[in-house]
């Protein structure tokens, strides 16, 4: 992670720190391929090519940005969506660890 991602980050709430670091770590775990880590439009974004995921932290939840979220909707009803389809994980929510890879691993893995 990267300099001004890191400041970016530290802002934050700790357990918004703890699950972003988690998230972060599922994206890099799901994927077999190099990925891209940069601030986008001051964004944690993860690439491989022209697709990508987005980490949007706030203070008491995170915003996953990423093509595959909203097919995946009926296995994640604990959880809401933006109308623009970006899956939200508040604090008090379990990560829903399996899903996550499996949406990562749909919206980035070159190989899928």
């Amino acid at each position: 992670m990267n300099q001004q991602m890191k400041e970016l980050i530290d802002k934050f709430p700790v357990e918004i720190i703890d699950m972003f670091h988690d998230v972060r770590q599922l994206i890099f775990d799901s994927v077999s391929c190099d990925l891209e880590e940069v601030l986008w439009a001051k964004l944690p974004s993860y690439y491989v090519g022209k697709s990508f995921v987005r980490l949007i932290p706030f203070k008491d939840h995170i915003n996953i940005e990423a093509q595959a979220a909203i097919s995946h909707k009926e296995e994640l009803t604990g959880y809401k969506f933006t109308p623009k389809g970006m899956l939200q994980i508040y604090v008090k929510q379990d990560i829903p660890c399996e899903i996550l890879k499996q949406i990562f691993v749909e919206t980035l893995d070159e190989n899928n």
